[in-house]
């Protein structure tokens, strides 16, 4: 799938200062959503369909990726 990123909005979780290098995330047209590496912005970015993301966020909130104690 080839993604248009340009003129993307990309935007830093609420819980990053402006000072850290993380991730970003860009809500693109057709419900994709774009994640990239803050620290390269002009890099490769990853595109998840809506439903790879809604799933992807789903495991994350429901612990399934945390790392085992």
């Amino acid at each position: 799938m080839k993604t248009d990123l340009l003129g993307a909005n990309w935007f830093k979780s609420s819980y990053s200062s402006s000072q850290t290098d993380c991730v970003e995330v860009a809500w693109l047209k057709g419900g994709c959503v774009g994640v990239r590496d803050s620290k390269n912005p002009t890099g490769p970015a990853l595109v998840f369909t809506p439903s790879e993301w809604d799933t992807f966020a789903t495991v994350i909130r429901d612990g399934e990726f945390n790392r085992p104690a």
